[in-house]
């Protein structure tokens, strides 16, 4: 049995719904499908899921209820070019109400995914089952696992077929709440999972997943294999075909992940699985993000100052700051932080830093991207590490700073948001071609 996911572009046309439906019933083993809400019909349009977030942030305003009547008159366009009978005003009215009493957007953009799985499931002449029958959250609003696969694997055996919106669940008091944004991903998972699903099969606009950003990297390859852990790191650094979420329901039950082309059904795609014996190349995938500031902080025999650590990072916690990473070394420590945490209060914290461990020298250096270099193969090969060193060496490059897990399933660099192109592509020169 498998579990489909169909994402935006799939559904942003009603063309593009008859080729998802002509997929489905090409396969009989399909028999639970997940679907996002529409995404871009072009380069010009907008995303439904954008224009309902959109519509909450203004709402009371007129331009709040135009967006939002916008958004309804493409569902209407929808349903009358598939020449299908159903009734999505009254489901469209429920929403209407909410942008005057919703204190929450969470509320108003589950519409974008609710309506797409109803016109669905009357294409299909399938179930339709809402997803806050299924999806649980708890009273401070976590995804509530256990629970979830539980009454999901109840409600759903008693359906042959089903369409269920992503996105959205709900939580105990009944309120609509929404998993961040590409979360239909992780719906799917949690429905193969709940379901025992022998695969999870999730239909995008791409064929799999590439080596590298296309819009990096010209005519990247695409991963034929790659594991669940692979997945996670390259999707954490910003590869963006997948959640990187969405592994952890279906590597519970260790079901394969399937990436699959709406618009080429007959590509194979990239499946991803729980362990991959045998590796085709050393490196599996290049990710990275830019727009990173990191604190180098010094001080002597830091090492052996018990609670150094915990009172450096406190400082960040009382800002409510994350970090990416910190590597460190006997009288050093780089705490690596999103530019989008730390703007606008570095110079604050750096102060406070100074005040929680006394450092003997601290330096601020912004303006930087990191670049993962992922693949099981590499903790086999020695001397990875040398080739990439060596290929941004040619390049010119110059790195910033390195961090390696103890795995030696990746490495991470920082090098200068003008470099970061140059760097990827150096990267996919050496190992890929």
């Amino acid at each position: 049995m498998k579990v489909c996911k169909f994402g935006g572009t799939s559904m942003a046309s009603a063309e593009s719904i008859r080729k998802v439906a002509d997929i489905i019933n090409a396969d009989a083993e399909r028999r639970f499908v997940v679907v996002s809400a529409p995404g871009k019909r072009d380069s010009n349009d907008i995303k439904i899921t954008d224009s309902l977030y959109a519509s909450f942030a203004m709402k009371n305003a007129e331009d709040s209820y135009q967006l939002f009547d916008a958004v309804v008159n493409r569902y209407l366009d929808l349903v009358k070019e598939l020449e299908i009978d159903i009734d999505i005003m009254s489901t469209i009215n429920v929403y209407r109400a909410k942008l005057t009493t919703s204190d929450r957007a969470d509320s108003i953009v589950a519409m974008g995914e609710h309506l797409s799985a109803m016109i669905l499931a009357s294409v299909l002449k399938w179930d339709f089952v809402d997803a806050r029958q299924l999806i649980k959250f708890d009273t401070k609003g976590n995804f509530n696992s256990e629970y979830t696969n539980d009454i999901c694997g109840k409600v759903l055996s008693k359906y042959d077929h089903a369409v269920i919106p992503g996105f959205y669940g709900q939580s105990p008091s009944g309120r609509t709440k929404v998993f961040s944004r590409g979360g239909s991903d992780i719906t799917g998972a949690i429905v193969a999972r709940a379901m025992g699903a022998d695969i999870y099969e999730n239909w995008t606009d791409v064929s799999g997943c590439f080596v590298a950003d296309p819009r990096v990297v010209k005519n990247p390859k695409v991963i034929r294999y790659m594991s669940y852990s692979e997945l996670r790191e390259l999707s954490y650094m910003g590869a963006s075909v997948l959640h990187p979420d969405s592994v952890f329901p279906v590597r519970i039950a260790k079901i394969p992940i399937n990436i699959r082309n709406t618009f080429s059904p007959e590509d194979a795609g990239t499946m991803i699985v729980d362990k991959v014996t045998e590796h085709d190349r050393l490196v599996t995938g290049i990710a990275g993000k830019k727009n990173f500031t990191s604190i180098l902080v010094e001080k002597d025999k830091m090492n052996s100052e018990v609670g150094f650590t915990r009172r450096l990072l406190s400082v960040l916690e009382q800002y409510d700051i994350s970090f990416e990473h910190l590597p460190s070394g006997i009288d050093t420590m780089t705490v690596v932080i999103s530019d989008s945490e730390i703007k606008g209060r570095i110079d604050d914290v750096v102060k406070d830093i100074r005040e929680a461990v006394g450092p003997d020298y601290i330096e601020v250096q912004d303006n930087l991207a990191l670049i993962a270099t992922v693949g099981h193969g590499m903790s086999y090969k020695p001397g990875t590490a040398a080739r990439l060193f060596s290929a941004l060496s040619r390049y010119g490059i110059n790195i910033r700073m390195i961090d390696q897990g103890s795995s030696e399933m990746n490495i991470i660099l920082a090098v200068r948001n003008e470099d970061f192109d140059r760097t990827v592509n150096a990267i996919y020169e050496e190992f890929i071609n």
